[in-house]
C-alpha cells in the first residue's frame, strides 16, 4: 500500500472508530482539549442527582455507555469511576483531567438517562414550589424527602470535607438540599429542545476566548 493510501486508511480507521453520537455536541477550540476543573466538577454533580433519583443508576449509565458504543471511551465500571473522580471535590479525586470527548461521553449518558424521569423531576420541583408557598421546609414533603436524603448520602460518602465548598456542604443540611435542588433543575434543563447541547455550550461558558 502507498504512504498516501496508508494515511488514508489510517485517517478513516480514525473516524470509523469514533463514535457518532459524540458529533451531537460541539467541539470548542480550548488549551489542550483538556477541561477546567469546575466542569468536571459539575459532570460528576450532576451524575451524582441522577443516581439519587434512580435505583441502580450506575448499572443504567454502564448499559448506557454499551447502546451508544461509547465503550473504547468508558471500558467499564472502574473507568466510569476513574473519570468521575477527575471531580476536584472527591476523596478519591485522581487530578487527571477529561478530554473533550471524555466530557462528551458523561453527559450524554447523563441526558439520555434523565429522559425517563422527566415526569418525576417535574413532580419533586413542584413539590418544591408548593413546599415553599406553603412556608414549609421541602423536607416536608415525602418523595421530594426521599430524593435530598439520597443525595445527602451519597455527597457525604464521597466528597472530600477537606475541601473548604464541601466543609460548608457537609455543615449545612439546608445548602446541601438547595445543591441538590439546583442540579434537579440543571436535569429537567437538559430534557427541553436542544437541552443537551445547551448544557454542554454552558459548561465552557467563561472557558472559550
Amino acid at each position: 500500500m502507498s504512504p498516501s493510501l496508508s494515511t488514508m486508511a489510517d485517517s478513516n480507521s480514525s473516524v470509523e472508530s469514533k463514535p457518532i453520537i459524540l458529533d451531537v455536541l460541539p467541539d470548542f477550540a480550548i488549551s489542550g482539549q483538556r477541561c477546567a476543573g469546575r466542569i468536571q466538577q459539575h459532570i460528576d454533580l450532576l451524575l451524582l442527582a441522577l443516581e439519587a433519583l434512580e435505583l441502580g443508576a450506575s448499572e443504567q449509565m454502564l448499559a448506557t455507555v454499551k447502546h451508544f458504543n461509547l465503550e473504547k471511551i468508558i471500558k467499564n465500571r472502574i473507568a466510569l469511576w476513574r473519570l468521575r473522580s477527575t471531580n476536584p471535590w472527591r476523596r478519591a479525586y485522581t487530578r487527571d483531567t477529561l478530554t473533550i470527548e471524555q466530557a462528551k461521553a458523561l453527559v450524554i449518558i447523563a441526558n439520555y438517562r434523565v429522559k425517563p424521569l422527566t415526569v418525576q423531576i417535574r413532580q419533586l420541583l413542584l413539590a418544591e414550589q408548593q413546599m415553599q408557598q406553603k412556608g414549609l421546609p421541602v423536607t416536608c414533603h415525602f418523595l421530594l424527602a426521599e430524593y435530598l436524603d439520597q443525595f445527602r448520602a451519597h455527597f457525604r460518602s464521597r466528597m472530600n470535607p477537606r475541601r473548604a465548598k464541601v466543609s460548608v456542604y457537609l455543615g449545612s443540611e439546608e445548602e446541601l438540599n438547595q445543591l441538590a435542588l439546583f442540579l434537579l433543575k440543571q436535569l429537567l434543563f437538559c430534557t427541553g429542545t436542544a437541552g443537551m447541547q445547551r448544557f454542554w455550550i454552558s459548561l465552557f461558558d467563561g472557558e472559550v476566548a
